[in-house]
């Protein structure tokens, strides 16, 4: 049985519980019951390994976000799309510190399968026109951050951009 099956069976049964408790006087248990079965279903959306990772990636503990992204064995069958794109995102961006190759590929792999914000997916192709520039790939680098632009909204990316652009005229 699937891990993702397995929470929300989980999370059914703790909520049907939590109603029984809720019925027969026990209100208090019903509501913490309902709390953990609300836990349980948000893991569900959000794995706990892909959130540590976040964390230690923020923190500029590398090492730390690898080992929490090691943990999940098979993300094809543990892991909705979802969950999955921020998976392969989280790697390449850990590769690009080591193996610029591998790092292209699983961001490839990041935008093909989904990432959700617009954000996340301008930082994905800013690192694949880095790799692109890396690489000697002029046209495609200048395609890419023309997709970066359209997509960072915020101008969050813009210093990043000029960068490249930068690196771009001496190519």
């Amino acid at each position: 049985m699937s891990t993702q099956l397995l929470r929300i069976v989980l999370a059914a049964l703790l909520g049907v519980g939590s109603v029984v408790l809720m019925l027969t006087g026990s209100i208090g248990w019903g509501i913490l019951g309902l709390l953990i079965a609300g836990l349980v279903l948000l893991t569900y959306y959000r794995n706990e390994r892909i959130l540590w990772a976040f964390y230690h990636l923020r923190s500029q503990r590398f090492d730390k976000a690898k080992a929490a992204l090691s943990g999940i064995r098979n993300p094809e069958r543990d892991l909705i799309q979802g969950q999955r794109a921020y998976f392969y995102f989280l790697n390449g961006l850990l590769e690009a510190q080591t193996n610029l190759s591998k790092s292209e590929t699983w961001m490839r792999k990041a935008l093909s399968t989904g990432l959700r914000m617009k954000h996340d997916q301008a930082m994905a192709k800013l690192n694949l026109a880095g790799i692109a520039v890396a690489k000697r790939r002029r046209r495609e680098a200048e395609l890419l951050l023309s997709e970066v632009k359209k997509l960072d909204e915020r101008g969050m990316l813009t210093e990043q951009v000029k960068m490249i652009k930068q690196q771009l005229k001496h190519l």
